[in-house]
């Protein structure tokens, strides 16, 4: 495995893990359907939250947020909205999209979350 992949993967578990903490619950990850890819998808009392994780070994390209622009966001909200109409179990009245950065420069990660705003 590409040190960029594993280092994601890290990042991924690190992002979980904080979001578990912070008292959301892990419905899913990586799920996958024609258009692209939801890293995690969560529960925060009744709303369905699409993460996207972006881990970064430095911030020497940008901060891991800068990544995500407003194309991958539309994109984003189409995937929650896929994954609903997949999972119908989960009847949450609202869905959001967050960001999870996570910095990795050394042995210690520093993870932040960026929480939309709907």
């Amino acid at each position: 495995m590409r040190a960029k992949d594993t280092l994601g993967r890290r990042g991924e578990q690190a992002a979980a893990d904080h979001l578990v903490a912070e008292g959301l619950e892990i419905l899913d990850r990586n799920w996958r359907c024609e258009i692209g890819e939801i890293d995690i998808v969560a529960r925060d009392g009744d709303t369905l939250v699409v993460v996207e994780v972006k881990t970064r070994s430095s911030s020497a390209f940008g901060h891991p947020f800068e990544a995500v622009d407003s194309e991958k966001l539309v994109r984003l909200h189409q995937l929650g909205r896929r994954w609903r109409l997949a999972h119908p179990e989960h009847r949450l009245r609202r869905m959001r999209v967050d960001v999870v950065g996570v910095l990795w420069p050394g042995s210690q990660a520093r993870i932040e979350r960026l929480v939309e705003v709907s």
